[in-house]
């Protein structure tokens, strides 16, 4: 019923999580995501404790795969789970059940993992893989971007897509990006018309945040200083 992409970008270290699904609200359950931990996307029959206890252990150094393995160990619904991780440093693990929906499976790669259940086949999975590595200039939002428009475009959801996400970290704890469409009949179109809303309304106010190194924000100095900002 879904696919879906963790990945941390080499060049900025920021971290992300992308996925498309035929149900509502996909954003909700699989995407989660802590700066200086790692991201976690978890789908088929859902585990969000694989992300709420996984990132933890990521934080404290465990490994993805050290992770996943743990905590799958304890899951007796483990053989219907799916689930990418990848930590702060870019490695990266990931696990279908046996019990799954067809077509099911994954690719980890240098950095990132991509799974999907109930796909129209591995060329929906291969089409995500290839569009996110061939952009490596592109910003983390746009590669996943790309990713999610080549695996609807490739087969996608044998169900048709309903819902589409991303969720992106800096060097903050809070979200630089996080675009949802919970609820459309094109959801990728619709997150790339959103993406262009929010990088023209909406990041200029994250960017204008208090930040650990500057708790006063460009924002709030901009308006101290008889300028206006803000939403």
């Amino acid at each position: 019923m879904t696919f879906s992409i963790v990945a941390r970008c080499p060049r900025t270290g920021h971290l992300g999580v992308a996925a498309l699904t035929a149900t509502a609200g996909v954003g909700k359950l699989l995407s989660h995501v802590r700066t200086g931990a790692g991201a976690v996307a978890t789908q088929a029959t859902h585990n969000p404790y694989l992300a709420y206890d996984g990132l933890p252990m990521l934080a404290d150094g465990h490994s993805p795969r050290e992770v996943l393995d743990t905590l799958l160990a304890r899951d007796p619904g483990r053989e219907v789970r799916q689930a990418g991780i990848v930590d702060a440093d870019g490695h990266a693990y990931a696990f279908t059940g046996a019990q799954t929906l067809p077509w099911s499976g994954q690719h980890v790669g240098e950095g990132f993992a991509a799974q999907g259940n109930r796909l129209a086949g591995p060329e929906t999975l291969d089409a995500i893989v290839t569009a996110y590595q061939d952009n490596p200039e592109l910003d983390l939002v746009e590669r996943l971007l790309t990713a999610i428009e080549a695996g609807e475009h490739n087969g996608g959801d044998r169900d048709g897509a309903g819902s589409a996400t991303i969720t992106v970290t800096g060097e903050e704890p809070y979200p630089l990006w996080d675009l949802r469409v919970d609820d459309h009949a094109d959801p990728a179109a619709e997150l790339r018309r959103l993406y262009g809303v929010f990088q023209e309304q909406m990041l200029p106010i994250v960017r204008g945040l208090p930040t650990r190194d500057d708790p006063m924000g460009p924002s709030a100095r901009q308006v101290l200083d008889g300028g206006t900002a803000g939403a």
